[in-house]
């Protein structure tokens, strides 16, 4: 999606910069009126005041589109996702509204495992479907980038094929929003492995992660840190192989225990941890002075009734916030960037501006992104959201409720 397109008569609302906000700095926002945005060929050329009838000729090749004093945001960057699955865990769900954990569940063969068995059953076209169908549902809520994880198949075939999924779905021009794999074979320990973590690590290494790598099938190498999962040691074991393989890190740190993971993410100088819902003080400034991303997920957080992360307190440490959704068929099978808003700014304590540089610069930095999109600026992808009134503040506020008027994707614009 490469198209000329100009719009005007914008109330533009966006972080600037080509790299994450930290600390204060997240919620510092450019907000001008009656503003132009001009895309050519998909990327940003003009930011700035109406220009007037002097551009007309010019605007001949071009798209117009009156805004009339809408807000203008960038595109929202869901950050963390588990989005190519099959199968569903409703019964779970009911079970963990009678007191069981997330933890017991997947103990006794539900959680992941679960999904495993029915993604391994699965087909490429019926995970496609699927996948493109919440793609579909991702950009009418103003998502433009997102990142997809692997981690229910736990074996080499059904890991490269969510993989082949994601790429195929990246390629189709008819999908609205960029897709960004993560290898997440270390998300749980596969039945055939019980009680043999290390040796199923080993495996991990030795004969999926490359394969992975000699076929681009991913960007970035994530893993489940966490008591009864993965240990700090096997994961900074498997995200060592994984750094010299030339994969970018991410973690799943912190949710259930504080076993430490947020400072392995420091010590390896990994992109992102994500979840950090028990992140200790300590880690925490390290992820601050590492320039580690804090990926929050405070969806997941609800759905599970678990304290928050510590969202305003990582901020206030220098910490670059960004915020995800974590849709998944199990913990979260939830996308919502509304109630993500809602919940950010009234449990996490974060103010509207922080929320919104958390859903796009932040995220984008995440992803190692930052210099192409997450802000409204000269040389960035036209990735947009135009909301449905003039207040930005309407993000957490409306809650639960999508207030995204249309979405535009490298210039091209798909109204609600």
């Amino acid at each position: 999606m490469n198209e000329n397109l100009v719009v005007f008569n914008a109330r533009l609302v966006t972080p600037t910069g080509f790299e994450a906000r930290r600390g204060r700095e997240m919620g510092e926002l450019l907000v001008m009126d009656n503003a132009t945005v001009e895309v050519t060929r998909g990327v940003i050329t003009y930011v700035g005041p109406n220009r007037g009838e002097e551009r007309d000729g010019f605007y001949h090749r071009y798209w117009h589109y009156n805004a009339r004093g809408r807000c203008l945001l960038p595109g929202f960057v869901d950050s963390h996702t588990h989005f190519i699955f099959d199968g569903e865990r409703a019964e779970e769900f009911g079970w963990r509204l009678d007191g069981e954990s997330y933890m017991s569940i997947m103990q006794r063969g539900g959680g992941i495992a679960s999904t495993v068995k029915a993604t391994r059953n699965s087909n490429f076209i019926l995970l496609r479907s699927h996948g493109e169908d919440l793609l579909k549902r991702m950009s009418r809520m103003g998502i433009t980038t997102v990142e997809g994880k692997s981690g229910y198949g736990l074996n080499r075939e059904t890991e490269m094929l969510q993989l082949r999924v994601m790429r195929s779905l990246a390629k189709d021009e008819r999908i609205r929003v960029d897709i960004v794999p993560t290898f997440l074979g270390a998300h749980a320990v596969p039945e055939e492995y019980r009680g043999r973590t290390d040796q199923y690590v080993d495996f991990l290494i030795r004969e999926v992660m490359p394969v992975v790598r000699e076929q681009g099938l991913a960007e970035f190498c994530d893993v489940f840190c966490e008591k009864d999962v993965f240990s700090v040691e096997q994961s900074r074991r498997l995200l060592s192989a994984a750094r010299d393989m030339g994969f970018a890190l991410k973690l799943h740190a912190d949710e259930i225990v504080p076993l430490g993971g947020a400072g392995l993410a420091a010590e390896l100088g990994a992109v992102s941890a994500d979840h950090l819902l028990h992140a200790s003080d300590k880690d925490i400034r390290a992820m601050a002075d590492a320039g580690v991303v804090a990926t929050l997920l405070p969806l997941t957080a609800f759905a599970l009734r678990e304290p928050y992360a510590r969202g305003r307190e990582m901020i206030d440490a220098g910490c670059a916030v960004a915020l995800a959704t974590d849709l998944n068929p199990g913990s979260c099978l939830s996308g919502s960037i509304p109630l993500t808003f809602a919940l950010a700014c009234i449990y996490m304590h974060l103010s509207v501006e922080e929320a919104i540089t958390a859903l796009t610069l932040n995220g984008a930095a995440a992803l190692r992104r930052a210099d192409r999109i997450g802000s409204i600026e000269v040389g960035k992808q036209g990735d947009m959201v135009l909301l449905m009134n003039d207040n930005y503040r309407f993000l957490p506020y409306y809650i639960g409720m999508n207030c995204v008027c249309a979405t535009i994707k490298g210039g091209a614009i798909y109204s609600n």
